[in-house]
């Protein structure tokens, strides 16, 4: 393996240019890049920012010499740059082909229609069961529903028992932001995850002196709702929608007049297990089949039904006690490949997540956060080469602040990833600059149509790393991170002037050193590099 940061080839000097000097670990910078080091520097240091940090490397995949750095070797908090990482640990592990499975158990039997016993929906972290790659997000509980009518289900006389044990919790990471999670971005992570564990709820008024009204979307969500609000005449609004702790009911307080308009919000769900279940009863009594039983989650201790207490990949469909569960349905999500383009290209923080517990329980039995950090860390440490000493992983999506990586580490992922079969898979992941419903930044620039780079945001920290051409075709490898910024749009001003002068580089004086040799092909998303004999 060609190791981009310790190994350099030879550079014939340009005339009349030196190289600065080198000091503490930072890779020297070539001669042939002399020149963008310096710009870099001045967009850098232009911004006056005093007290921020940044950690900037820019390297040829295909010549390994560096062309510029600043602080590359600081570890800083990466924001969503760390689905880049999430993204390379779950094709190693999973591969781009893995589907997530979603069993519908029955601890019952079927007679005359009757099943008489409980229902499972036992999830094993698929995030996919939702409107945003299915044409609605109730269409594999219907397909449930359907599987039970063609056995002749007309009614169950049990429970609809929706089982998240598949992972473990906590399932938030204490350092996210206690003020986002009740925001889509920061749901709780649960291997049985419905709409992506969001809710949309619906308040309007009712008739004078009665409570407002709250409605669901998805209906039948079963959420816990403490209403002490009040419908009065006339259009006055002083509704207010509380949830002090994200594991507690919804509060409706306040007013709703008759003639304010309907209140809207969108929130995350306290009891995914629960959601998933609740939905799934209505399904069941929309498609005919009646339920004499409620839906529910698992009870604080109870034991899985699915698992018993064994830690197992899949369930083992005859459970530790009796009676044994029975298999009626399986859904398959969407293949991981997939899913990874909502990882980056949406920066979707719960499928990342997902994911990284899904590696931790493939690499260690154990579905967690901790875990799946383990897991990774072992992954970029042992396989990617990244020293340990430049990492620091606290979840999946880089919604931690205490997530540390610097530019180096990037750049070596970037390019360990190149040089394996899942590299065409992972480049396609990533946003393309100049697009719209990509990365909409460097518009009419060399960098448009061509750069290829994660994005990433939380409060006073922005990065982006990723790959681009220069004017010859070279790829080359860069990561821009940036802590500390009062302002994270100036910031990105900073790395779109970086990434288009990345995108203009050209040399012609280069003479290649000894080592090792490599053949770089750049397909329709990104470089593959074929290491070659010498």
């Amino acid at each position: 393996m060609i190791r981009l940061l310790r190994a350099l080839p030879v550079i014939v000097a340009i005339s009349g240019l030196t190289p600065p000097p080198v000091t503490g670990q930072q890779p020297p910078v070539a001669s042939v890049g002399f020149v963008l080091q310096d710009e870099v520097q001045r967009l850098v240091q232009g911004t006056g920012w005093r007290n921020s940090d940044w950690s900037v490397l820019a390297v040829s995949l295909e010549r390994g010499d560096t062309l510029t750095a600043i602080g590359a070797d600081l570890p800083l908090a990466p924001a969503s740059n760390q689905k880049l990482f999430t993204t390379a640990a779950a094709l190693h592990h999973l591969g781009p082909d893995y589907r997530f499975p979603t069993y519908l158990l029955t601890d019952g039997e079927v007679l005359a229609g009757v099943l008489t016993g409980n229902l499972v929906i036992y999830g094993t972290g698929d995030p996919a069961i939702s409107d945003r790659l299915l044409d609605t997000a109730t269409d594999p509980l219907r397909n449930f529903a359907r599987t039970l009518a063609e056995l002749g289900v007309h009614t169950i006389e049990g429970d609809i028992v929706g089982d998240g044990s598949h992972f473990e919790g906590p399932m938030r990471r204490p350092a996210w932001n206690p003020n986002d999670l009740d925001s889509w971005y920061a749901a709780r992570v649960s291997a049985l995850t419905f709409n992506e564990n969001v809710v949309t709820v619906r308040i309007r008024p009712t008739s004078p002196g009665a409570p407002a009204e709250l409605l669901t979307l998805p209906s039948g969500a079963g959420l816990p709702v403490v209403n002490t609000s009040r419908t009065v005449s006339g259009a006055r609004s002083t509704i207010m929608i509380v949830r002090d702790d994200p594991d507690g009911p919804i509060e409706l307080r306040g007013e709703l007049g008759t003639g304010a308009i309907d209140v809207w919000r969108r929130l995350t769900v306290s009891d995914p297990e629960l959601y998933a279940a609740s939905v799934l009863r209505r399904v069941l009594e929309e498609e005919g089949i009646r339920v004499t039983g409620s839906a529910r989650s698992l009870g604080e201790g109870e034991t899985s039904p699915v698992r018993g207490g064994a830690r197992t990949l899949a369930p083992a469909f005859a459970s530790a006690g009796p009676p044994p569960l029975r298999t009626i349905d399986v859904h398959y999500s969407p293949r991981v490949e997939e899913l990874l383009h909502v990882v980056n290209r949406n920066s979707h923080n719960l499928y990342a997540e997902l994911l990284l517990f899904t590696v931790g329980r493939v690499t260690t039995g154990v579905g967690s956060f901790e875990a799946g950090s383990r897991a990774m860390t072992d992954y970029l440490v042992r396989t990617v080469g990244i020293r340990a000493e430049d990492l620091h992983v606290d979840d999946g999506s880089g919604l931690s602040r205490l997530n540390r990586a610097t530019a180096s580490s990037f750049v070596e992922l970037l390019a360990h990833v190149a040089a394996t079969e899942h590299a065409d898979v992972f480049w396609s992941t990533l946003p393309e600059a100049g697009s719209r419903a990509e990365l909409g930044r460097m518009y009419s620039s060399l960098a448009a149509g061509n750069l290829r780079a994660k994005t990433g945001t939380i409060n006073r920290v922005s990065a982006l790393s990723g790959v681009v051409r220069g004017v010859g075709g070279e790829p080359i490898l860069f990561s821009i991170i940036s802590n500390n910024v009062p302002s994270t749009s100036s910031a990105k001003r900073v790395e779109d002037r970086i990434g288009i002068r990345l995108a203009s580089f050209g040399r012609s004086w280069v003479q290649a050193g000894e080592g090792e040799f490599a053949r770089v092909e750049f397909g329709d998303y990104g470089p593959r590099l074929t290491l070659l004999e010498e």
